[in-house]
């Protein structure tokens, strides 16, 4: 038995990286999906391979700051497929970079609403449906950065990240008795076009590996598989967690 079978999930982010390797995985699994990201081309090319193979899959381009584009999605879960049982609320970005005193108003702004706020309207709109469902697993793709390690230049995205571990547990305790499942996934160090402009050299992603116990980054598919965890009802009583899928970063001193 496919891990989910016949649910709808609800995927941000889904262009590339996690969010794409996390798609295929959810399509392969039984689930129904209805993907977003800011790239057309890339959501289209997404959607084709998962129809290849049978998977269903609808895609809407559109930026996670837009309150319209939340909406939109749970319509089309609702219209498309019946309902919502799961969301991967995994868009995100690096923001704006530097200095915290050289870092811009804007800048910090548009990296909270990215990272922050566009989880806040994704739950806005996804809980309401999954309530008419009985319950359902919302996931927030968070990160070790602000929370078991800090790093220097990243101010804004740390503090939209950490933000969403607190969000995760108010939600979590809020819908918990309704039966709803709200956690935070944080991976360590993975292989996506964002952590590549992050490290920049491959003297940086040696340096980067090494700060992990496993001495090495993760894959997008590796990141996925404990997001498909979260989904699905193999995690039937874990809520309200920080969930750490980070190749022993945290502990590593070595």
């Amino acid at each position: 038995m496919r891990a989910l079978m016949s649910k709808v999930v609800i995927i941000t982010g889904a262009s590339s990286g996690i969010g794409r390797a996390a798609a295929k995985l959810f399509a392969e699994e039984g689930a129904k999906l209805v993907v977003a990201a800011r790239r057309k081309d890339a959501l289209d090319t997404l959607v084709a391979e998962i129809a290849a193979w049978g998977g269903e899959a609808i895609a809407y381009a559109g930026d996670v700051k837009d309150e319209g584009l939340h909406q939109h999605l749970v319509e089309t879960a609702q219209r498309a497929f019946g309902g919502l049982d799961a969301a991967f609320n995994n868009a995100g970005t690096l923001g704006e970079m530097g200095p915290t005193p050289q870092i811009s108003l804007a800048g910090w702004n548009d990296a909270l609403e990215t990272n922050l706020t566009s989880a806040f309207l994704a739950a806005k709109y996804q809980i309401p449906l999954m309530l008419d469902r009985g319950g359902g697993s919302l996931i927030f793709t968070s990160t070790f950065v602000g929370y078991t390690a800090g790093m220097p230049g990243v101010a804004s995205y740390a503090a939209g990240k950490a933000g969403l571990i607190g969000l995760t547990q108010a939600l979590a305790t809020e819908f918990g008795p309704r039966g709803i499942r709200v956690n935070a996934l944080l991976p360590g160090g993975t292989d996506t076009p964002m952590a590549q402009a992050m490290i920049g050299t491959p003297e940086g992603r040696q340096f980067v590996e090494n700060m992990h116990a496993l001495k090495r980054i993760a894959t997008p598919e590796e990141i996925a598989k404990s997001a498909l965890y979260l989904a699905s009802d193999a995690s039937s009583f874990t809520t309200g967690t920080a969930m750490l899928v980070d190749g022993g970063v945290s502990i590593n001193r070595t």
